[in-house]
């Protein structure tokens, strides 16, 4: 679903992302790890069509990411790191200005975005201000915004931000849900349980290249994620 090779992003004499390559299958749900600045956000920003790189290729589905950016972008829902929320309009006219966005008729969203809103508990809230949700609450829109014109890709940056224990248990049940749907789940985290529990495959990147990849087994070896992660990221010391 996603090829990515010798990927590279340079802001001056900063290298953000140096040759990175990867492949991500589809139906799969694939992690992308690292500590602060290693360059996580730098790639899913270019990945979802919002920045361009120095060099490389990236191909989605078969489709140059750059010379049909918009076909791309029309089968992929996106959620970043710190989302931005119109707070004076509702909830489902947010949806439904999405959908919009997309080129989407509501009237072929709307169940789903409905289903969606069921699905997280805050159907009720379809129609109340933005304004006036919770932080879950609005993480949970997002969630569902990205949803709403079914995209074949969804590309995530920390999924489980502001969410309790039983939101963040339906967010993991709902990728699943996706990949096993034949959709396609790119996420970041920094949670490592989240990333051992849901994640098909998992890359770690540190200081813009990939470290090492594989599913969570072969990371792991015969030690915890969280101590192969430090080792590979921080060293063993």
């Amino acid at each position: 679903m996603i090829e990515v090779r010798d990927l590279t992003k340079k802001y001056g004499d900063f290298t953000a992302v140096d040759k990175l390559s990867l492949d991500v299958r589809r139906g799969e749900i694939f992690g992308f790890l690292g500590p602060n600045g290693a360059g996580k956000t730098t790639t899913i920003r270019i990945l979802a069509g919002l920045s361009l790189p120095t060099s490389g290729s990236v191909r989605v589905d078969g489709l140059d990411l750059f010379a049909e950016a918009l076909r791309i972008k029309a089968m992929t829902g996106y959620v970043p790191d710190r989302p931005f929320l119109y707070e004076k309009l509702t909830g489902r006219e947010l949806l439904q200005f999405v959908a919009n966005l997309y080129r989407r008729e509501w009237r072929d969203c709307e169940a789903r975005a409905l289903e969606l809103l069921r699905y997280f508990d805050i159907a009720q809230w379809a129609d109340a201000r933005i304004e006036n949700l919770s932080h879950g609450m609005k993480q949970k829109l997002v969630l569902v915004s990205a949803l709403v014109h079914d995209p074949a890709l969804l590309i995530i940056d920390e999924p489980m931000v502001g969410l309790d224990a039983l939101a963040q248990k339906q967010v993991k049940l709902l990728f699943r849900r996706l990949a096993d749907e034949g959709r396609t789940v790119f996420l970041t985290t920094h949670t490592l349980s989240v990333a051992e529990a849901v994640c098909d495959r998992i890359a770690i990147i540190n200081h813009g290249r990939i470290v090492a990849s594989g599913t969570t087994t072969e990371l792991k070896s015969d030690q915890a994620l969280e101590d192969a992660f430090l080792a590979l990221t921080y060293g063993t010391d």
